[in-house]
């Protein structure tokens, strides 16, 4: 049925793809069937993911769940958030990677630079994108960004689900 659509390139994304033990038979199947793949990832499980673009989203700081509120997760996400060594062995074994900030404020340019040298990458591999749920708040961290952006070297990119289709699940 996606064949006869017309469309060639899927996207695996949503919470964490790789999650799944068949997510490398799968990512075999897409690619088998011709369709170009990305897998948006944040780079937390070593398991082979056969891919033309590996998308890598590591997580801020600022994203660890509240520790009074949820505490176990809390403590489980921060555990678990950035293993550097395994986002080097994707990519290493990737055919293609791009490296994906969602940045929320300039609070976090530090904690962004030090995990871009941690992880070896040139400064073209890195995309940057503004938190926000509207146009509104994009357009407002657009302001503040894109100039930062330009000085780093980075790509700047818009979230344009967010723009076409709104804040909402599916999209």
């Amino acid at each position: 049925m996606v064949q006869a659509s017309g469309l060639r390139h899927v996207v695996l994304t949503g919470g964490e793809p790789m999650l799944s033990n068949e997510s490398t038979s799968f990512c075999n199947l897409l690619r088998a069937e011709g369709f170009h793949l990305t897998v948006e990832t944040a780079g937390t499980i070593d398991r082979e993911t056969p891919c033309d673009l590996l998308s890598i989203s590591p997580k801020f700081k600022s994203s660890t769940p509240d520790s009074i509120q949820h505490p176990t997760w809390s403590n489980l996400h921060e555990q678990r958030r950035m293993p550097i060594e395994t986002m080097r062995r994707l990519i290493d074994a990737a055919h293609d990677y791009q490296i994906k900030f969602v940045v929320d404020s300039p609070a976090d340019y530090d904690e962004l630079l030090e995990i871009v040298k941690q992880l070896g990458v040139p400064s073209e591999s890195v995309w940057i994108m503004p938190q926000g749920s509207t146009n509104e708040a994009m357009d407002a961290a657009a302001q503040w960004l894109k100039s930062w952006v330009e000085q780093t070297g980075f790509r700047y990119c818009d979230r344009m689900q967010i723009r076409w289709y709104g804040n909402r699940r599916g999209t």
